[in-house]
């Protein structure tokens, strides 16, 4: 435990997908709920979180004011998908605020690079559902600038973009305002998440020539597990346009609920991807259980260990961050 401690200190630790924002606690205090807060995090030695920001519920619409009422948030956040989505982003940049300097919102792979040399955390964030901006794309530009730098165009339903990989939705494409969606991301440098998208919606976005792509949170469909998992063909696409796929940790999509089941979906995604494409998805907060023995994010070390078991340290670096710091190196922008 002694190397494994050092190496998280050392390497920089990335995760692809925390909900926690949604869950309005103080992340600048340690909390016995939930998975992540700032110095659990530090603890953990995570250096890279990216945070979403989820603005409409599971898997139908009218669930989500119900949910962030019984979370106190104040009332006039709760009144529409995009103060949903304003209200979380400003959160975050309340608790960096108040956190010591021991995190920022980071927007730059300059930012990025300081951060982690001055032992400060890199907060990314990025929107679960385009629906946040409804259905006005102008807005993309205002996420952008408040330091949004993905975003995940469908979520647990269907909605004016696209189609969700949720079951029973259809499996739809990009709709028109998708494609506009899109080109705007492109423009402005937005990476788009395909967490969530339909099979037919993913063969839709891959037809663009130049927008970044990555998955923040998923399973490998050959490795066993849940519906929205990636297959083999999609993860090659990722890893071909220089995209990394984050390895969920929740057992509906692993097929298990055990460390080695998370090591087995990480070990066929860089069988098909190469050893560049991989990193951790944990979607901590994300209403899914943990596999046993992981209480949190201090837990971590916990797949870091069975994954030196197997594999060389250079290997489990990459894979536990060095391949997230990659691609937020080369798509947050200058």
């Amino acid at each position: 435990m002694g190397d494994v401690k050092e190496f998280h200190q050392r390497w920089c630790i990335a995760d692809g997908h925390a909900d926690s924002l949604m869950w309005n606690r103080d992340l600048c205090e340690r909390s016995e709920e939930g998975h992540v807060d700032f110095p659990r995090l530090r603890e953990a030695g995570v250096k890279l979180q990216c945070f979403t920001i989820v603005t409409r519920g599971f898997p139908f619409i009218g669930g989500f004011p119900v949910f962030a009422a019984w979370r106190g948030w104040p009332r006039e956040a709760r009144a529409s998908e995009w103060t949903r989505a304003l209200w979380q982003i400003d959160q975050m940049a309340s608790f960096c605020a108040r956190s010591g300097d021991a995190a920022r919102i980071t927007t730059t792979g300059a930012m990025l690079e300081d951060n982690l040399a001055q032992g400060r955390l890199s907060a990314v964030l990025g929107v679960e559902g385009g629906h946040a901006i409804e259905g006005q794309v102008a807005r993309l530009s205002e996420l952008h600038q408040r330091g949004v730098r993905f975003m995940g165009l469908t979520h647990l339903s269907n909605n004016d973009l696209g189609g969700s990989s949720f079951p029973m939705m259809g499996n739809r494409g990009l709709t028109p305002l998708g494609r506009d969606v899109m080109e705007e991301m492109a423009r402005l440098g937005m990476s788009v998440d395909v967490a969530h998208a339909s099979e037919s919606t993913l063969k839709d976005l891959f037809t663009h020539p130049s927008v970044r792509f990555f998955c923040s949170h998923t399973g490998v469909r050959a490795a066993g597990g849940g519906w929205r998992n990636l297959s083999d063909e999609s993860l090659r696409f990722i890893a071909d346009r220089g995209g990394v796929v984050g390895i969920i940790f929740a057992p509906v999509y692993l097929g298990g609920d055990t460390v080695d089941d998370v090591v087995r979906h990480i070990e066929h995604a860089v069988d098909v991807m190469g050893e560049g494409g991989v990193g951790l998805g944990s979607d901590y907060d994300g209403m899914v259980p943990l596999p046993r023995g992981m209480k949190d994010v201090t837990g971590l070390p916990l797949l870091t260990e069975a994954l030196l078991r197997r594999h060389p340290p250079s290997w489990v670096e990459r894979v536990m961050g060095g391949n997230f710091r990659r691609f937020f190196q080369e798509t947050l922008g200058g």
